[in-house]
């Protein structure tokens, strides 16, 4: 499998067929799905030193916010945000990153912010606690916890949109699914786009991806958002369901799968196929100004 940061081979992806129990060996470097170039299993721009770090370009100007119970090991809270932040309506994107749920970090997040910063767009990355520290019902708590801590912190945004990648795709599907009665607090999430996101966990049971996340099938049903599709609301948000050309055909059956369900319960879902793209440059190339997912979600804000 490659769940979000991890570079894999053509044809890799969530695996139905079981792989041994054993413990697996060191994860290898594997070739680029779209060429002969080698990365880690668990990369960003960010951590490869392929892009410039965030906080020194926009130090001001982004939050980093962990969950309530301490993703990332951090505590609650925020880095500071720009004065104006706290005063002006503004919409804000929070990133939640992928890396099989036991990999990467808010720190490795900020890829994505110049062309949205540009824009007006507050870009908020959101930590959690990855395996095998973070159990997965952990992970998802925090995550809307998070949602929480910012709509209370900053009450004036002018709409949330969740944007996830691989394994933070699911978590933010999972937001989706949240009842916020037992918050006391409604985020005002206006739109998500869900970026080659997993859906359905119980086909990583049995592979070497649940070693460090230790998943029962009860938790891999409770967590897996196509199962806790709710009816939408008058207020539910639009939903982007985007999937890269190169992802692995498990990947592209549960995005499809998954709108299919959005649908079918009302909600307002559109399917975006990225040509040319893999698991990993669909979401690295947020970076760029010109490209579609980018322009993509710049329009859905720009319409709310």
């Amino acid at each position: 499998m490659a769940a979000g940061g991890e570079r894999a081979s053509p044809g890799q992806g969530l695996r139905l067929v079981p792989r041994p129990r054993a413990p697996p060996p060191p994860l290898p470097q594997e070739p680029n799905a779209l060429g002969p170039a080698r990365r880690p299993r668990c990369t960003s721009p960010m951590a490869t030193g392929t892009g410039r770090s965030w906080t020194s370009i926009f130090p001001r100007t982004l939050l980093k916010v962990s969950g309530g119970g301490g993703g990332d090991g951090s505590g609650q809270g925020a880095h500071p945000a720009h004065p104006p932040l706290c005063c002006t309506a503004f919409p804000a994107l929070v990133y939640i990153h992928g890396g099989y749920w036991q990999c990467l970090s808010k720190d490795h997040s900020g890829f994505a912010a110049p062309p949205l910063v540009s824009q007006g767009v507050a870009v908020v990355a959101v930590g959690y606690d990855i395996a095998p520290k973070g159990h997965m019902d952990t992970m998802v708590l925090q995550v809307r916890r998070s949602l929480v801590f910012l709509a209370e912190r900053y009450p004036r945004i002018r709409g949330i949109y969740l944007c996830g990648h691989s394994a933070g795709a699911h978590l933010a599907a999972m937001v989706l699914s949240t009842d916020w009665t037992e918050f006391q607090v409604v985020p005002d999430i206006k739109g998500a786009v869900l970026v080659s996101g997993v859906y359905d966990l119980e086909p990583i049971l049995d592979t070497y991806v649940n070693d460090a996340l230790n998943m029962s099938r009860e938790v891999a049903q409770r967590n897996s958002p196509m199962r806790h599709v709710a009816p939408a609301v008058p207020a539910a948000c639009e939903v982007l369901v985007a999937v890269a050309q190169h992802d692995s055909p498990e990947f592209r059956r549960q995005s499809q799968e998954y709108s299919q369900a959005l649908r079918a319960a009302g909600w307002s879902v559109s399917l975006l196929d990225l040509a040319g793209v893999d698991h990993f440059d669909v979401i690295e190339k947020l970076s760029e100004d010109s490209y579609v997912l980018t322009q993509v979600i710049l329009n859905m804000i720009s319409r709310a």
